[in-house]
């Protein structure tokens, strides 16, 4: 990448940061995406003509539909602004690939699955086990409250005040949302408590700051191993799934999923239309005001 190249991505980069509320994992992928764009243009991506960017296509072949439409993305982004800024007249990015993608329906659990992570904790916890304890609490707030693993080993230790049913967490974007705590994740939050330092800032501590986000993965995949269920089919965003999919089937509105799961667009939420589409279908068959209309 050349020198030109590197100033205009680190405008790009704090445009991001300051308007979009870009994070600093979501900053570090644009600046990787848009330096290997830059090698494999073999020049200046900031003065790439049309056809230097339709060479792309044949460069990334061997690449997944995933990372070419990231990339894609990445460079009409890159290109809107510094057409935006005027530092360049054209906008050429009309050339980038355009990978055909099908949104994956997420991996989900059911209920029975889930139920028996549940139990397989709850009778160790009783015991008064600190790492079941721990465990527990984890589980309660992933499958409770749909955190997202960053959200949840980063939870400072007084989160969860005693009577206030919910959490205000800052979640992508540095946007806030409001996520509500059961009162058996208020408790077994609470019996955890009496494990954690009191002198500690996170509410899940690990080594010299929180859990990280391997460990609570590592964590999660024992838990689904000692339930009895494929651990290569669990982890903390599977969970969060199966509570979004787990609260449409109990009826909850997609308008009210979208702010709980903190998504910015419904079009996100929607796909869980998808994986519960049976449901939706028996509620028009039932709801509906022409249900109980005969021929």
């Amino acid at each position: 990448m050349t020198e030109d190249d590197r100033a205009l991505v680190d405008r790009f980069l704090d445009m991001m940061a300051a308007e979009a509320g870009a994070s600093r994992h979501t900053l570090a992928a644009y600046r990787n995406d848009l330096e290997r764009a830059a090698e494999d243009v073999g020049g200046s991506i900031g003065t790439a003509s049309p056809q230097n960017l339709a060479t792309l296509g044949q460069c990334w072949a061997g690449l997944s539909p995933a990372t070419v439409a990231r990339r894609s993305a990445a460079l009409r982004r890159f290109f809107g602004f510094i057409v935006d800024e005027g530092l360049r007249s054209d906008d050429p990015s009309a050339s980038l690939p355009r990978p055909g993608l099908e949104r994956p329906l997420p991996r989900i659990l059911d209920e029975g699955e889930v139920k028996a992570m549940f139990e397989v904790l709850e009778d160790k916890a009783a015991s008064g086990e600190p790492t079941a304890v721990r465990n527990l609490a984890i589980l309660e707030l992933l499958y409770g409250s749909g955190l997202r693993a960053t959200e949840l080993v980063s939870l400072p230790r007084g989160a969860l005040r005693k009577g206030q049913p919910f959490l205000i967490l800052r979640g992508k974007g540095d946007k806030e949302r409001l996520v509500p705590i059961s009162s058996r994740a208020e408790d077994a939050v609470e019996k955890w408590l009496e494990h954690v330092p009191r002198d500690s800032l996170w509410l899940f501590p690990g080594g010299k700051r929180h859990l990280s986000r391997v460990r609570l993965f590592q964590i999660v995949r024992d838990i689904a191993g000692l339930a009895g269920i494929s651990p290569d089919r669990v982890s903390p965003h599977v969970l969060r799934h199966a509570f979004a999919t787990h609260l449409l089937s109990g009826g909850a509105d997609l308008r009210v999923l979208q702010s709980l799961l903190g998504h910015a667009d419904i079009a996100t939420t929607q796909i869980y239309t998808h994986v519960d589409s049976g449901r939706l279908v028996e509620l028009v068959n039932s709801r509906h005001p022409l249900a109980d209309r005969t021929r």
